[in-house]
């Protein structure tokens, strides 16, 4: 049975929907919302997905839901508002925390702010393979 995981940040638009694309493309059953989500999932994160042949273009930004959240195995909040948030909520589920910058916040020109979400995007590549890892040991 496929072990199933929460990726919760702020907005839901860049992080935590590189985290759900690399966590189903690992084989895992993976979900993605935010405490307070944005329009859209953020076009750049897109872009820098794609290179890596995982498409998120069809994800769209969700809300979190509390009954949802207790089915899961794990939920990863990858921000500190998220974070926050979360460990105020009665949840009966293991939950890890990865302090990722909000690659939406870069500054400069469109190929800086590809340089950002590509080294965001690698950091959340590696941290879900070390949770694969630790999911089937």
């Amino acid at each position: 049975m496929a072990k199933r995981v929460l990726f919760v940040c702020t907005g839901n638009s860049a992080r935590s929907q590189m985290a759900e694309g690399f966590a189903k493309a690992m084989g895992l059953e993976a979900f993605s919302a935010g405490t307070h989500p944005k329009d859209a999932v953020h076009p750049l994160a897109v872009a820098v997905m794609a290179e890596k042949g995982i498409d998120i273009s069809h994800h769209r930004p969700k809300p979190l839901d509390l009954e949802f959240a207790k089915t899961v195995d794990l939920i990863v909040t990858v921000c500190g508002e998220a974070d926050e948030e979360c460990a105020q909520l009665p949840l009966p589920v293991p939950k890890v925390h990865w302090n990722l910058p909000d690659p939406a916040k870069a500054e400069g020109d469109e190929n800086e702010g590809l340089s950002v979400f590509r080294e965001v995007r690698d950091k959340i590549e590696n941290l879900v393979g070390q949770i694969v890892k630790q999911l089937w040991e």
